[in-house]
């Protein structure tokens, strides 16, 4: 089996044990083994698939890249993920997603990161993906990164459905006012633009910082602002 082969083998397990415990065995495992118990095994599973697909792509050979990369390419990217970092921050506050707080969806307010979309967490690694296949368009790089957005876009879509189901209410009215897709909701005027707090802006930038800083050590290439001032 090929490199890339490998690397896709491994992201499929990595996504598709994620929708399976996520979704069809969630409640019969947790009725099993408990909260806890299921618990451990997801986050089991997690680490040990993406483990796997961080093995296999670092051992799979860089294939040559689909397209030139150059300055303009790389300053859009970096412009787009700094949104990500803020979506990303901005999503650990007030979310009704987030485990424990369900029955603040029927109140959440669709301002700031949510009324953007009510997935920012989601569109976050989303974006991340794409950024990274457009400034490394190798094969496996294309693949793993790939893997993340089905994830992510097709978990979103998945979670709704979910959380729809445990508090048709809450989560119904959550919709009404908010949106899947980014900006939808702006557009169609039933979310205004604006109330981004200060964790949001000001921590994504930091995680913005940090995170393309990283690239220099870890990855031996510098990325984002780093590019130009390195």
């Amino acid at each position: 089996m090929s490199g890339s082969m490998m690397v896709l083998a491994a992201a499929g397990a990595f996504v598709l044990s994620h929708f399976l415990l996520s979704h069809p065995l969630r409640r019969p495992l947790v009725n099993a083994m408990g909260e806890k118990g299921f618990l451990g095994l997801y986050s089991a599973v997690a680490l040990i698939t993406f483990g796997l697909a961080a093995r296999a792509f670092q051992h799979a050979p860089a294939t040559p890249p689909l397209w030139r990369v150059g300055d303009g390419l790389w300053a859009f990217v970096t412009a787009a993920m700094l949104a990500a970092s803020i979506l990303l921050l901005g999503s650990f506050v007030r979310n009704p997603a987030l485990p424990g707080a369900a029955a603040s969806a029927a109140k959440a307010e669709a301002r700031g990161v949510y009324g953007i979309t009510r997935h920012p967490m989601m569109w976050a690694f989303a974006i991340w993906g794409a950024c990274h296949i457009l400034v490394y368009p190798v094969e496996k790089n294309i693949i793993l990164a790939g893997a993340i957005i089905v994830l992510a876009l097709v978990g979103a879509a998945l979670q709704d459905r979910k959380k729809a189901g445990q508090d048709p209410q809450g989560w119904i009215a959550w919709e009404s006012r908010t949106s899947y897709w980014p900006f939808a909701a702006i557009a169609q005027g039933r979310a205004q633009f604006g109330g981004f707090g200060g964790h949001a802006i000001g921590g994504g930038i930091v995680v913005w910082l940090l995170a393309t800083w990283a690239h220099i050590p870890l990855a031996g290439w510098a990325a984002g602002i780093w590019r130009w001032l390195t």
